[in-house]
């Protein structure tokens, strides 16, 4: 008996060469619909879906491959007799190759416009059903889903005149995951559809798209997955224009510095180490903004990450040149600035679209052991004008925009999280302490070492639990803080303000980052 191979494919890359080689290995061609014209154009003889079922595809094509004598065809195992008698008894012949992909749902709900009657008439029911049926039966049915695969099933064929199971088994294991990539496309496109926000079962998918060289530490195997939506404003988003390849701890980091980048409007730099920023400046340039950023820590910017909101113009990649950076990323580079910049062969050189920054609002996840939590991010737009003023004395306007750029900071540094900032930059982090005086006490020794304690106000992520915080920062001269009150003792703190004449407002929001 000739063995038959089915080929139904939305995405045509490489499949008359694929059906010539099929045919050139003895199998004759069954196909459906768009491959058969396309088959049948380039010359390729096959036999329609209907000669083998003996019925019309129907319903605009929704029923076509839905048959016993197809999935029979697919499913009987060819080591079971009565399987065999009942094919036999039904003039069912067996299928040996299937070659399907699916009908493009992903590319569909991405377009601009889409309608939900659109998005529902692209899932596809039949070539799933194929595929899930040809690679159950692994032991006897080579299933292919990727054109990537085609040379592979070819050389086999061609060599040794059938697949091996070690091969049927890879391309069967890939189309289930396939499949279920496909249908957590389609469950999260309904779920949203109809507004669940919380489904009793969370289905993700993600495209590989990086496997990098190792992890957090060098013993650690990683590899790095983008949505299968992809988001725009994302470091998954970002195209490398020079340097080696992204680290684990590279795209850890270049996240956290794209998330504060995010939150300024102005010309603005955010230099980053460690999941925390270590300087952030904003000016009337990009330039002057870097320049703030250096300044407000010339030490640890080393080898950090920089994300700038602005084209990087030579003047700024002059200054940048002189240091040793991990990563730069920008919306663009002036030539010579490029030039000037890519001379250092390992630095990475990046762009993004920063005009998409605002529709980034997926959700976060994050592992642990044995599951998942999974939040809203942290994008609540806040207006300084509905502060509350909770002491005698009312911060001035220098100390407000202090105030606002501080508040942008805080929420970015890991908690306990304090900030000193002027209108300008940070002038002093204190992240991830144990006790909250503990990063205030940091934050204000590293302004003082930099004589940059003038003008500087304190943000703090959460409320201070006690008094000794406000006491700490009255004594070393600051004069105005944010925080988002809620404390049981905040009149503790309230009144070590008034005491020592700081202006002290409260958000009533606050901004934990674990």
């Amino acid at each position: 008996m000739k063995k038959r191979a089915l080929i139904s494919v939305s995405d045509k890359t490489g499949i008359v060469e694929l059906a010539k080689g099929l045919l050139a290995s003895g199998l004759e061609i069954i196909s459906t619909g768009g491959t058969k014209k396309a088959l049948d154009d380039a010359g390729i003889e096959t036999m329609g879906i209907e000669e083998v079922t003996g019925f019309p595809e129907m319903m605009d094509g929704r029923v076509k491959t839905l048959h016993p004598l197809i999935h029979g065809g697919l499913l009987g195992r060819r080591d079971l007799q009565s399987h065999m008698d009942a094919m036999s008894a039904h003039g069912i012949t067996p299928i040996d190759v299937v070659v399907v992909n699916l009908y493009p749902f992903k590319e569909t709900i991405q377009k601009a416009g889409v309608t939900e009657e659109e998005a529902i008439e692209n899932i596809d029911i039949g070539g799933p059903s194929m595929l899930r049926s040809a690679a159950k039966n692994f032991a006897a049915v080579t299933v292919i889903t990727d054109p990537e695969d085609y040379a592979q099933v070819l050389d086999e064929l061609k060599t040794a005149g059938e697949t091996s199971l070690a091969t049927r088994k890879y391309l069967a294991a890939k189309v289930f995951r396939h499949t279920a990539a496909y249908d957590a496309l389609i469950a999260g496109y309904l779920s949203k559809l109809v507004g669940e926000e919380r489904p009793e079962k969370l289905t993700l998918t993600y495209d590989l798209k990086q496997t990098l060289r190792y992890g957090e530490n060098n013993h650690q195997q990683a590899a790095f997955y983008q949505e299968a939506l992809p988001v725009a404003y994302s470091i998954a988003a970002a195209k490398q224009l020079h340097g080696k390849e992204l680290s684990y701890n590279n795209i850890k980091d270049a996240d956290a510095a794209l998330r504060i980048a995010r939150e300024f409007e102005a010309p603005t730099v955010v230099a980053l180490k460690h999941m925390n920023p270590c300087g952030i400046g904003t000016g009337e340039t990009i330039e002057k903004a870097y320049d703030f950023a250096y300044d407000a820590d010339p030490v640890s910017i080393f080898g950090g990450i920089l994300v700038a909101n602005r084209e990087i113009d030579l003047a700024t990649a002059e200054k940048m040149h002189k240091l040793f950076l991990e990563i730069i990323i920008a919306p663009g580079f002036a030539p010579e600035a490029f030039q000037l910049l890519s001379s250092k062969k390992n630095l990475r050189l990046m762009t993004l679209d920063f005009s998409e920054k605002a529709a980034s609002n997926e959700p976060e996840k994050v592992s642990v052991l044995g599951g998942l939590l999974v939040q809203d991010q942290d994008v609540l737009a806040e207006d300084p004008t509905t502060w509350q003023v909770v002491t005698k004395r009312q911060p001035d306007e220098d100390e407000l925009a202090a105030l606002s750029f501080a508040w942008k900071a805080v929420k970015h540094v890991k908690s306990n999280a304090i900030v000193l900032a002027n209108g300008q930059q940070t002038v002093g982090i204190g992240a991830g302490q144990m006790n909250r005086v503990g990063s205030v006490k940091i934050a204000i020794q590293q302004a003082e070492e930099a004589g940059k304690m003038d003008g500087a106000v304190l943000a703090s992520d959460a409320f201070f639990p006690m008094g000794d915080s406000v006491e700490y920062a009255a004594a070393h001269g600051i004069k105005a803080i944010v925080q988002p009150g809620g404390s049981i003792k905040d009149q503790q703190s309230i009144d070590a303000a008034d005491a020592a004449g700081i202006a002290m407002v409260f958000t009533g929001v606050r901004h934990f980052r674990h």
